[in-house]
């Protein structure tokens, strides 16, 4: 399977014999669009065209930007849920975001000038290049369909990223001369999801009765077009396309989807492993590579960056504390810690974000925020006291390391402090164990890790090397996955007025968490109601989705930053960008506790009475002769009793201490997320604008092609 990856990865190198180009292809990043049209005459010609558009087009583990979506990091994207703590670009309350000054809005549309292959509309102008040259050649029909096929999947991707951000955006079908004639105006948002779904229905057909060889597992398939299909219907349903709550576009969209999900769910099922102790199939699913959940995933190797064709997933690394050798980890806000749901399946009863589920009978302690919970939350987070297996030695590297073997680490975070001070002062930090010191993240993202008493083969190679131990990772990033498939086919139910079929797909994600029909998987009694089961959806994909990239998404289109109240505050808003549709306020109409206003902190845990206090170096552990409880192994079916014993250990040696997250003024006044409405769409940037005289410019942002007037596009047209 590696060496097939590998492959895949250097998509564009066995083209480089029709080229007579350098080849160190990936490193170069040269324009490889002007090939000879005979390179289409030949398979495998026209499969390595194929393959650079792939190479071109995958999503990545990389911060979300223009090329690659959002995948779970903490991006200006994740940063602005609550996944992360941190103010992000758009919902900085300081800074708004402007077209032509001040802080720049993000250029998804254009990006990078004279450089086709850094440019969003020069990797569809490959797309297109692609299609005319297989169409144009002379290779068999069956050879042809199975190459467009996966182009076609292609562009639609490459069109739901714009469409998404900008509503409607121009439609290139066909290669364009760079020339100020070749301009295209924009086209309306209707047409655009019309193009996508078309380019997708095509995808799907030519593809439906194709089939790979396990080496090329990974290639689109007929369910990834059908899948991507129903999550750009859901879009076009949505609130922020969908402002009267049009009910034709739900059932249409209901219709499509349920024919389409016969076909998915014939190729796919919900990854259930050899067994569930604590979730462990939910876990497992990530580190997976034959894997009935993935739908369209990007697959990675563990060849050297520095080698032709090294492409590594850089997740592990990331998410892996400093004292494994991995990155130093990512900080969980506290914010979605208490939002989980309890080991019932409710919602915490301190909680006010989902004011139309049923709370929790199990009471929530704030301060062992480990006790009781959803089965996902111990796969999500990872916190002072818990095993975290890993294959590698990061002692041999750093001998003040707490493991010579990672089969048994365990982590130990928890700090102290040099001055009393400092201990109730949310800005300031301590030292953590185990030689993390200043290098620790009070509790860790451990969502999607490839933990070794999941798997015994872990997918990377374990470098010696300081802060990139796990970066030589093929771990796969599984963009759509089957149970996205089953949480887009609840929702849309639930919007066509089919509540009691959407709890059933409910029931499915619930089940594989590790839910049982005793207690109706942990669902809320009032889901029978379609707002409360339109709720109990969106706050199902907030779990099971975290850390994926799909929150931002899910808050943009269903407006949930304010409900989309505050449209009129957008310059020159059409009276028909006012929600009329769900009693003209979405976060109303689902019980949720809109974002705007609120704030995201951090947490941890740090040591307490009379071993409050030590000092600044690994030896200086003010715990150094306290024996420590076992750690919770997750292997272990006692799961309530290991945790039970650690929550004692801390009831003597550690407190919990809030950690500024988001930001405090200048006078360290503490502020609060502020999403501004026009950002539901965004406008140009100055530099886009530039390269495109001609093109409109999007309602509520500034013309820098007219004098700074407001944009004149409506992207609900």
């Amino acid at each position: 399977m590696k060496n097939y990856i590998a492959k895949l990865a250097i998509a564009g190198v066995s083209i480089l014999a029709f080229t007579g180009c350098s080849d160190e292809f990936l490193q170069d990043k040269k324009n490889y669009d002007n090939i000879d049209v005979t390179v289409y005459d030949d398979y495998e010609g026209a499969l390595s065209r194929v393959n650079d558009i792939y190479a071109w087009c995958l999503p990545d583990d990389a911060n979300a930007n223009w090329k690659y979506n959002c995948t779970g990091n903490a991006d200006d994207q994740s940063k602005s849920t609550e996944e992360y703590a941190g103010f992000s670009l758009f919902v900085n309350p300081d800074a708004e975001l402007s077209a032509i000054s001040g802080t720049t809005v993000p250029d998804y549309f254009h990006n990078q000038a004279n450089n086709i292959q850094a440019s969003v509309w020069g990797r569809i102008r490959n797309i297109n290049d692609c299609l005319e040259g297989v169409l144009g050649g002379s290779l068999p029909e069956e050879q042809k369909n199975v190459l467009v096929g996966q182009v076609y999947f292609f562009r639609a991707w490459c069109y739901y990223q714009l469409v998404k951000w900008y509503g409607g955006v121009p439609i290139i079908k066909e290669v364009q001369d760079i020339s100020e004639s070749s301009y295209t105006p924009r086209s309306s948002a209707k047409e655009c999801i019309e193009f996508i779904v078309e380019d997708l229905n095509k995808s799907a057909e030519l593809l439906k009765n194709s089939t790979y060889s396990e080496s090329s597992y990974g290639r689109i398939t007929a369910s990834a077009a059908l899948a991507l299909k129903g999550r750009v219907l859901l879009l076009w349903c949505s609130p922020l396309f969908n402002r009267a709550n049009d009910q034709s576009r739900w059932q249409s969209a209901y219709s499509t989807m349920k024919t389409d999900f016969e076909t998915i769910s014939a190729n796919h099922s919900l990854y259930v492993g050899t067994s569930n102790v604590n979730a462990s199939a939910f876990a497992g699913l990530f580190s997976t590579i034959n894997n009935p959940e993935a739908v369209f995933a990007t697959f990675y190797n563990t060849i050297s960056d520095e080698e032709d064709g090294g492409k590594n997933n850089n997740w592990e690394n990331s998410i892996r504390p400093r004292n494994t050798l991995g990155g130093g980890g990512l900080t969980p806000s506290k914010m979605l810690i208490d939002i989980f749901p309890m080991a019932d399946g409710g919602v915490p009863a301190t909680s006010n974000t989902y004011t139309k589920l049923s709370k929790s009978s199990i009471e929530y302690n704030e301060k062992r925020p480990f006790l009781n919970r959803d089965p996902r939350f111990y796969r999500t987070f990872a916190f002072p006291g818990v095993r975290w297996a890993f294959s590698g030695n990061p002692s041999a590297t750093v001998s003040a390391n707490p493991c010579s073997d990672g089969k048994n680490y365990e982590l130990w975070n928890y700090v102290w402090y040099t001055e009393a001070a400092d201990t109730a002062d949310a800005t300031k930090g301590g030292y953590a164990a185990d030689n993390l010191l200043t290098n620790n993240r009070g509790m860790y993202v451990r969502k999607r890790t490839d933990d070794l008493d999941v798997s015994s083969s872990p997918l990377y190679s374990f470098l010696g090397t300081e802060g990139s131990g796990f970066k030589k990772s093929a771990a796969p990033i599984i963009e759509i996955r089957y149970a996205e498939v089953l949480l887009n086919m609840a929702e849309v139910a639930c919007g066509a007025g089919q509540p009691g079929e959407a709890v059933q797909y409910l029931q499915q994600v619930r089940e594989r968490a590790g839910y049982t029909a005793e207690n109706n998987y942990g669902l809320s009694s009032t889901i029978g109601d379609q707002a409360a089961c339109m709720s109990a959806i969106l706050y199902e994909r907030q779990i099971e989705f975290a850390y994926e990239g799909k929150r931002f998404d899910d808050l943009r289109r269903w407006l949930l930053f304010d409900g989309g109240a505050n449209m009129r505050e957008i310059a020159g808003c059409p009276s028909t960008w006012e929600l009329t549709g769900w009693g003209g306020n979405t976060c109303d109409y689902l019980g949720f506790a809109k974002l705007n206003g609120q704030r995201r902190d951090n947490v941890e845990f740090r040591t307490t009475g009379a071993y409050a206090i030590g000092g600044k170096t690994v030896n200086d552990d003010p715990l150094a002769s306290v024996e420590r409880c076992a750690a919770v192994d997750l292997n272990r079916a006692d799961l309530d009793s290991q945790l039970a014993t650690l929550s004692a250990w801390y009831d003597k040696y550690l407190t919990y201490k809030v950690k500024k997250g988001d930001s405090y003024d200048s006078n360290q006044v503490k502020e609060y997320m502020h999403f501004y409405a026009k950002y539901y769409f965004l406008g140009f940037t100055q530099g886009a604008m530039n390269n495109d005289v001609q093109i409109e410019q999007t309602i509520g942002w500034e013309d820098s092609n007219r004098s700074g007037a407001n944009g004149t596009f409506d992207p609900l047209k």
